[in-house]
Order: structure tokens, then sequence, then C-alpha cells
């Protein structure tokens, strides 16, 4: 998998609006629209690209309460810890860590209520020894 530094590029304004036409990101990066949608074609057959996704807006986004939740498990249990996480809807990225903890998972929910019912159903999952939410107050920027 070859990444050029105009691929680089390419990835960075489709990361900030990925239904931008070909044309725009073209002319954003100087480039012809061949080129362009040859590019994206040759991202998504090696892989690099493997979808597109919806960003929110900001006004929605902040009304909602988004938490990191780190997680210790008890010995062997990734898998079906894991497997448990995945089910819940609430979990919207789930990183393996290096550290104090196994698992770090990105949550979001409608309310503190909510959150505080989530936190405690991760903490019910058999093979979770222990969880540490730390509630996000802001956004300083995303990329």
């Amino acid at each position: 998998m070859r990444i050029t530094p105009a691929d680089e590029l390419l990835l960075a304004v489709l990361r900030e609006d990925a239904r931008a036409s070909t044309a725009d990101i073209a002319r954003k990066l100087g480039l012809s629209r061949t080129t362009v949608q040859n590019r994206i074609a040759r991202l998504e057959a090696q892989g690099v690209i493997q979808g597109y996704t919806v960003r929110v807006h900001d006004d929605y986004a902040r009304s909602r309460i988004h938490a990191h939740i780190l997680i210790t498990l008890r010995p062997k249990q990734m898998p079906s810890v894991v497997k448990s996480l995945q089910a819940m809807p609430e979990v919207r990225v789930l990183y393996s860590i290096s550290g104090g903890f196994d698992l770090i998972a990105l949550a979001v929910a409608g309310s503190v209520g909510e959150m505080d019912v989530l936190t405690d159903a991760i903490g019910a999952i058999d093979g979770v020894e222990r969880t540490t939410t730390s509630i996000i107050l802001s956004t300083k920027f995303e990329r």
C-alpha cells in the first residue's frame, strides 16, 4: 500500500467533506478532476478508503453526552468483552490500548443519566474488572 504526499492531502480534504464534488476537490488540490477520480478509485481499491461516514451538525453533537470509558479486563476476556461492547450502539469506537487499562471506548448518549446507565452496563459485562469514565466537555478541533 503506497500512499503519496498528494494522497495524504486528498485524504485530508475528504475527511473535511467526503461529499465534496470531484471538481471542488481537484480545485483545492490543484489537480485535474480525472487525477482526483483515479486517486480516489485507487485508494478505495487498495482498502485505504474503506467507506464514508456521516458528520452531524455541531449543535446536534453538543446536545449529546460524549465520554471516554477506560476499561480494565480480567485475564483472557478480551474477545467476549469486545463482542459485548460491539453490540452496544452507544459505543462508537473501541481501542485496545497500552498502560494501566486494556480498552478505551468512545461512547455517546442522550443525557448524563443515559451515560450513567451505559457505564453501569459496561461495568456489568462478564470479564470487565473496572471502568473509569471521563465526560468530554468540549471539542477543541477534529480532523
